[in-house]
């Protein structure tokens, strides 16, 4: 018999809510039309009109990129895990300190966990509005964001300066730096070079998985996709699986941490507390600790999902195995 809990929390693709002023790039030709979702968690946006949906702390957050073709995200780098899958349209990944240590074509479907302490970005160089959903380690997702200098030196040539605290000002608006807030230090040259170059190499086999392969490796059991023992060997303080059709078998759920469910493809009933809803691509459910649900393609046809669970892991740097 399933417990009296409250039912899982889902927040809806077509209900959700973009900032276009989430970072400093809001304004710099070429990154200007991007859009920042922060699903579950505080995310890193540094606006304060960034609208959250859940605010929970659960041990990681979930958001989401929204770009029109062209449009890219500049360089920057974490210090807790940032995990993305492609949700909608067809994305480059590149990295470096110029953006031009390595590269590589992101599908609809695909998984890339990127390495932390390396500079990265990412563009839609698809044909329509695309989407990535978004994986950050820790319930601060590691106190935010640092950017490489020269996109902090192009938002200003455009009007938008990043405080030391981590807050945007929009000269456009009118708005000034307070008079106690200096202007977030660019990183110098030397400091530049603790961020590593890091070749394509050693990052696509150990940090990269792919859909169809997923597919594959899910047809009858969940894929372990990141995780200790799993596909993509981390431990950022929560574990990824991947799931298909064949993966459960209509076997009631239980988790003693926080999980979330995020469909990639088909339409998935989850029976929860004695009520049944629909999950769709893009939609996003957190089921709380020790919550019962039922999960099942309603449809037939290709269905897939992710599943993220929190662990006692603390997040931090890429764990590599044997450190």
């Amino acid at each position: 018999m399933m417990s009296q809990t409250t039912a899982p929390r889902i927040v809806r693709y077509g209900e959700l809510r973009p900032c276009k002023t989430a970072f400093i790039d809001a304004h710099t030709p070429g990154s200007d039309q991007k859009e920042n979702f922060t699903i579950i968690g505080g995310g890193v946006s540094e606006s304060p009109d960034q609208h959250v949906h859940i605010s929970d702390k659960i041990g990681f957050n979930i958001g989401a990129a929204g770009q029109p073709p062209k449009c890219r995200n500049s360089l920057h780098s974490h210090t807790t895990a940032e995990v993305f899958f492609v949700l909608k349209g067809r994305w480059r990944f590149f990295w470096g300190r110029n953006g031009d240590a390595g590269e590589f074509v992101a599908e609809e479907g695909d998984i890339f966990n990127i390495p932390t302490g390396i500079f990265r970005g990412f563009e839609n160089i698809g044909t329509d509005y695309g989407m990535i959903m978004a994986i950050l380690g820790g319930d601060d997702a590691g106190g935010g964001v640092t950017w490489a200098p020269q996109v902090i030196e192009d938002a200003r040539d455009h009007g938008l300066m990043l405080g030391e605290n981590g807050v945007l000002y929009d000269s456009k608006k009118g708005e000034t730096l307070p008079h106690n807030v200096g202007l977030m230090p660019v990183l110098s040259a030397e400091q530049m070079q603790a961020f590593p170059e890091v070749p394509i190499e050693d990052v696509v086999p150990g940090y990269v998985a792919r859909y169809w392969d997923l597919m594959a490796l899910a047809a009858k059991q969940p894929a372990k996709v990141i995780g200790a023992d799993a596909l993509l060997q981390d431990r950022p303080g929560f574990e990824v699986d991947f799931l298909t059709r064949g993966s459960l078998g209509g076997a009631i759920q239980t988790h003693n941490r926080h999980t979330v469910l995020m469909p990639v493809r088909g339409h998935w009933a989850l029976h929860c507390d004695g009520t049944e809803t629909i999950l769709n691509p893009g939609d996003t459910a957190l089921i709380d600790p020790h919550q019962p649900y039922e999960l099942t393609p309603s449809m037939t046809g290709e269905a897939s999902l992710y599943r993220i669970t929190t662990t006692e892991d603390a997040a931090g740097a890429t764990w590599v195995a044997g450190t």
